[in-house]
């Protein structure tokens, strides 16, 4: 049985420092008997890191094309996954297959191909033609007769791609061939995560300068720190990650603005492993910040643990199109030995690149080995160690202490002197 299926895409501009094409693609895949069997409608870019000729790395957005087909789609049933596929641009496609239960359908894993022989994407590419990610989809079960809404920002990241998904309304398995008008919201859309009108922004202040290209760290303060969230990860019903952080963007683009990142609006997400764990973090549909850290030394008896990686997307709240990303691969701090957990309570700066800092507050993290849901003994950082101060002061006061009884010792010695010598 072969689905038929129609494909509605249309064009929206977005107005910031430029215009940026967004396409959304909207798929109607029918039945043999020409009834609606699987239906989805959203909007997706992709962020892509790639290696060039020259050995560098180089960061992509690829974006959906005015042109997009929709073949291999398939309604599914009872024995057989349902599966949404579109292909675009060239030579680039992606797919979500769906299964089901008695009560309910979820996602089951998004493939992902894009193509570095495409030029004008990939300009330089190293590696030439295909290239295949795929990854368990993170969507949640949905009843079934139920059609699952999502119009924040979602992302998925995996093998230096990063997926963003926004204005996301699907139903698979559509009973009677007629869409269901009960939602199922995703957590983002909820008042409590995220509010529907722009994102809390604590604190954003801008300054006038006749600097046209100001440094980061000449941007005013804001009158109060960002508020400290606190975030975890679990794998299985294990927590893996657990995190503890004020977090501030630091950005220099035309003016210096600073953005305190709300906890109460952010969500948590990313991945735990033996070796590296990635906390990626959504405030409210507007900042996507990822955090990766890796174990050094893998294979030696007392290992440790460091930040390696920091990336920074900036979103329109409205669409969901990418403003501005940056990334920096090459941090080495943070570090503890594997097992304990990093605090600093002080402010420390992550420079991602010349236009980008992270700011973080009462950083207190563990990515690896936590044990029953709280943190291990802590590694405190430098910033902290006031415990240097006590030798130091009492080094000097013993100093102090010798030198007095030097000299009285002296004054002593003189004074019997000159007593003898009277004599």
């Amino acid at each position: 049985m072969e689905p038929r299926a129609s494909c509605l895409l249309f064009l929206l501009l977005l107005g910031t420092s430029g215009f940026f094409q967004s396409y959304a693609v909207e798929v109607d895949v029918k039945d043999a008997s020409n009834a609606t069997c699987l239906y989805a409608k959203w909007m997706m870019r992709f962020l892509i890191k790639y290696e060039t000729n020259s050995s560098d790395y180089k960061n992509t957005t690829l974006h959906l094309s005015s042109s997009v087909t929709h073949n291999g789609s398939v309604c599914g049933n009872d024995t057989q996954a349902a599966l949404l596929a579109v292909q675009f641009g060239e030579g680039h496609s992606w797919s979500i297959n769906f299964t089901k239960t008695n009560e309910t359908y979820q996602g089951d894993f998004i493939t992902f191909t894009y193509n570095t022989n495409d030029t004008a994407v990939f300009p330089d590419a190293k590696r030439k033609g295909p290239v295949t990610i795929v990854v368990k989809d993170i969507m949640h079960p949905v009843q079934l007769n139920n059609v699952f809404v999502c119009h924040n920002t979602d992302f998925v990241e995996a093998e230096n791609v990063t997926q963003i998904f926004w204005n996301v309304t699907v139903q698979a398995f559509v009973q009677n061939g007629t869409i269901s008008k009960k939602e199922s919201r995703c957590r983002a859309d909820t008042p409590t995560s995220a509010p529907t009108v722009p994102p809390t922004i604590a604190n954003v202040t801008t300054a006038s300068t006749t600097t046209l290209s100001p440094a980061p760290t000449t941007a005013p303060k804001p009158v109060e720190n960002p508020d400290t969230g606190n975030y975890s990860l679990k794998s299985g019903n294990k927590t893996c990650l657990l995190a503890t952080v004020g977090l501030q963007l630091n950005v220099s683009r035309d003016k210096p603005l600073l953005i305190n990142i709300n906890p109460k609006t952010t969500s948590a997400d990313g991945t735990c492993g033996n070796t590296t764990a990635t906390l990626k973090l959504n405030d409210g549909n507007s900042t996507l910040i990822s955090f990766t850290f890796v174990v050094k030394n893998a294979s030696a008896s007392v290992q440790k643990f460091y930040l390696k990686e920091v990336n920074v997307t900036l979103l329109n709240r409205l669409n969901g199109s990418v403003i501005s990303n940056a990334d920096n691969n090459n941090f080495s701090k943070w570090d503890a030995y594997l097992g304990s957990s990093y605090m600093c309570r002080k402010e420390q700066t992550l420079e991602i690149n010349e236009d980008f800092q992270v700011h973080t507050f009462n950083l207190w993290i563990q990515p690896f080995l936590v044990k029953a849901n709280k943190f291990s003994t802590a590694q405190e950082c430098s910033l902290d160690d006031d415990s240097i101060l006590i030798p130091i002061v009492v080094g000097a006061a013993l100093a102090g202490l010798i030198a007095i009884i030097v000299v009285a010792y002296i004054i002593g010695r003189r004074k019997s002197y000159a007593g003898y010598q009277t004599l």
